[in-house]
């Protein structure tokens, strides 16, 4: 059943005013993610929503979005869906290789491509899970994101960690709250794995690199999120015609990091179980947003 449509278009005002309400503050630093389907007519899209989070960040505040490209991965390792093997040397030699400037995400959805592209805004150089962010600590976030450790202490998200930073969600779940990842790197020996991506090189060029780093399992975080929220250390509220979720990043990932200790265990082939939620799924890591 389609739901009723609201009584007033929703504006940049009218966002403005729900998101001071759900609790972001004037400048803080704020990674965001979004479905902005979900929140209904917005009169301007991803525009106004992009306004409306400057609105209330203010001139010292910061708007951090996920920019992933996981296409940009090893073709050997993709389920969703497979290509056949002998495609597999023909992606690796000729995918073109990641430039933060002009490589758009994908799956990522429109808030994050509009911010992506706004003056000002700078992208980390990571080929898989880059980080786009605009404002006065833009650049302190987005530095230095090596390829292993890709969600890591050392990755934007570790930044965004030490700045003391909010997470956002705007019409999606926890499923979609990146940060959880980086309680992954808090466990003790996580099952690993070998990735690989197309990168730029100093010379204008491209090669294929390969990286050791964790298997990423966001299958748990709704449960999780769920966990969460029940201690109360989330703030949820109506933005456009759907919810906003507000919580501090550190009180996420600190609870994150003992759920997921007493809640996963490693078993043979280097995967994970859950509690009563089976095996992993492919690690795609294909849907962080929707549009």
């Amino acid at each position: 059943m389609t739901p009723a449509p609201a009584a007033r278009p929703h504006t940049r005002a009218s966002l403005a005013a729900q998101l001071t309400d759900l609790g972001v503050r004037p400048g803080a630093v704020v990674l965001v993610h979004a479905g902005l389907k979900a929140l209904g007519f917005v009169c301007g899209g991803a525009q106004a929503v992009a306004l409306a989070l400057r609105d209330v960040l203010g001139e010292r505040g910061t708007v951090v979005v996920p920019t992933h490209t996981p296409e940009n991965s090893d073709p050997a390792e993709w389920t969703n869906p497979p290509v056949p093997a002998h495609w597999w040397p023909v992606i690796r030699a000729e995918t073109p290789g990641f430039d933060p400037a002009v490589t758009p995400s994908r799956f990522m959805g429109a808030l994050a491509e509009t911010v992506r592209g706004w003056p000002g805004a700078r992208r980390s150089d990571h080929p898989q899970v880059s980080f786009a962010a605009l404002g006065p600590a833009a650049e302190r976030i987005v530095a230095g994101h090596r390829l292993a450790g890709m969600l890591g202490e050392d990755s934007p998200l570790g930044r965004l960690y030490d700045a003391d930073a909010d997470v956002l969600l705007l019409g999606v779940g926890h499923d979609s709250n990146t940060s959880l990842h980086l309680a992954e790197y808090r466990q003790p020996a996580p099952p690993r794995r070998r990735e690989g991506a197309a990168v730029r090189t100093p010379d204008g060029g491209r090669r294929w690199a390969g990286w050791d780093d964790i298997v990423l399992d966001e299958s748990d975080f709704p449960r999780l999120g769920a966990a969460l929220e029940a201690t109360g250390a989330v703030r949820v509220g109506p933005v456009g015609d759907g919810t906003g979720r507000l919580m501090r990043q550190r009180a996420a990932v600190d609870f994150a990091a003992d759920w997921l200790a007493r809640h996963r265990a490693t078993v043979a082939g280097g995967r994970t179980r859950t509690d009563g939620t089976g095996e992993t799924p492919d690690g795609s890591r294909g849907t962080e947003d929707d549009a």
